[in-house]
C-alpha cells in the first residue's frame, strides 16, 4: 500500500510525456509539411522559410499553449468570463506589437511587399491579431474538448465503481441469506437425528465450495451453474425426507455457455421457502432452456393455502436489481402471482 502514491506519480508522469510527445509530433509535423510545400516556390530563401515557417509559428505555438496551461484553467474554467476577456485581449495587443518588433529584425521578409512597399504598423497589427484570435480559438477548442473527454471517462470510471460496489454488495447478501437457510434445514435434520444429517453437510460443503471459489469471476460455466442448483434441490430433498418433489428439467446444449453466478437460486429457494414441495400430484416445475445464446428460465409452484401472501422477499429483490445491473436491455423477466400457483419466467440473452 505504500507504494501507491509513487505508482501514482509514475503513471502520471508517463502520461505527461505521451501528451508533450504527440504535441510535440503534431506541430513538427504542421510546420514540416508547410515548409516542404513551400520549398516548391524558388523564390523562398532558406532564411526566409525559416522566419515564415519556423519562427513565428514558434511564437504563434506559444500563444496557444499559455491560453491552454493558464488562462483557461484560471479563469474561464473558474467563471471569471470578464477577467479572461480582458487577458486575452492585453496577450493579443503584446504579441501583435511583439511581433511587429521581431518583424523589423525580419524587416526584409516581413514588412517589405514583393513590389517594395513597406507594411504599416497598424495594418500588420491587425493580420496578427487575426492570427492570434485563431490559436486562441483552436486552444480553447482543444482544451473543452480533451476535458469534456476526461470528465465522461471519469463519470464512467465513477458509475463503473459505483456498480462494482453495489453489485459485490448484492452478491454479499446472497451467501448468508444461502446459509442462514441451509443451516436451519440441516439442524432440523440434526435435531430429527436424521442419518441423512452427513450427507446433509456433504452437499452444504459442495455448495459453499462453489459459491467460494468458483463465483468470483463475473460470469461462470453455465453447466457448472446448473450442478449448482442440482446441488441445492438434492440438499432440499434430503431437509424433506426425500419427500420433496420437483419436476427439474434441462434443455438445449448448455457447454460453452456462461451466465452470473448466483442469479438463479433465489427463485428455486422462494419455491421451496413458501410454495409446496411434498404433494406428488403438485411438483415443483422447473425447467432450463438453452437455445443459442438465448436462457428461458421457467419455475412453478403451488402456493401454501396459510401462505399466500409471503412471497418474493429479499432473493428476489436482489435478482431483479442484478439483472437490471448485468443485462440491461437483455432480459424479461414475468412473475405471476395466482390465486393458487406462483410462477417465474425469466429469459436472458447470454
Amino acid at each position: 500500500m505504500q507504494d501507491t502514491p509513487l505508482i501514482n506519480k509514475s503513471t502520471g508522469a508517463i502520461k505527461t510525456a505521451w501528451h508533450i510527445f504527440w504535441h510535440m509530433l503534431f506541430w513538427l509535423s504542421l510546420i514540416s509539411l508547410f515548409i516542404f510545400l513551400a520549398k516548391s516556390n524558388d523564390d523562398l530563401t532558406m532564411r526566409q522559410l525559416l522566419v515564415i515557417f519556423v519562427l513565428y509559428p514558434a511564437i504563434n505555438i506559444t500563444l496557444f499553449y499559455i491560453n491552454f496551461l493558464f488562462y483557461i484553467p484560471r479563469f474561464l474554467d473558474k467563471k471569471r468570463y470578464w477577467a479572461y476577456a480582458l487577458v486575452i485581449l492585453i496577450t493579443i495587443i503584446i504579441y501583435g506589437i511583439g511581433k511587429y518588433g521581431v518583424g523589423l529584425l525580419f524587416i526584409d521578409v516581413i514588412l517589405i511587399h514583393n513590389k517594395g512597399h513597406h507594411i504599416s504598423f497598424t495594418s500588420y497589427f491587425f493580420s496578427t491579431v487575426f492570427t492570434s484570435l485563431i490559436f486562441v480559438f483552436l486552444s480553447t477548442v482543444l482544451k473543452f474538448t480533451t476535458d469534456w473527454f476526461l470528465n465522461e471517462r471519469i463519470q464512467r470510471d465513477l458509475e463503473n465503481q459505483r456498480l462494482t460496489a453495489e453489485l459485490a454488495f448484492l452478491k454479499s447478501q446472497i451467501n448468508p441469506h444461502f446459509l442462514f437457510n441451509s443451516l436451519n434445514s440441516i439442524y432440523s435434520l440434526a435435531y430429527q437425528k436424521s442419518d441423512t444429517t452427513p450427507e446433509a453437510i456433504l452437499k452444504l460443503s459442495e455448495i459453499m465450495r462453489y459459491m467460494l471459489y468458483e463465483c468470483n469471476d463475473n460470469r461462470v460455466d453455465l453447466s457448472k451453474e446448473l450442478q449448482y442448483l442440482q446441488n441445492y434441490i438434492d440438499l432440499q430433498k434430503i431437509r424433506f425426507g426425500n419427500k420433496a418433489f420437483i419436476d427439474f428439467k434441462v434443455m438445449g446444449n448448455v457447454s460453452n455457455q456462461q451466465i452470473v453466478p448466483l442469479l438463479l437460486i433465489a427463485f428455486i429457494e422462494n419455491a421451496f421457502k413458501h410454495g409446496v414441495a411434498n404433494d406428488v400430484l403438485t411438483p415443483i416445475k422447473l425447467l432450463i432452456n438453452v437455445d443459442e445464446c438465448n436462457l428461458h428460465f421457467y419455475i412453478q409452484n403451488k402456493k401454501h393455502t396459510h401462505n399466500r401472501d409471503a412471497m418474493g422477499g429479499i432473493g428476489l429483490t436482489n435478482v431483479q436489481r442484478r439483472l437490471n445491473l448485468l443485462y440491461p436491455e437483455k432480459y424479461t423477466l414475468n412473475i405471476r402471482d395466482e390465486a393458487e400457483t406462483y410462477t417465474c419466467e425469466l429469459s436472458i440473452i447470454l
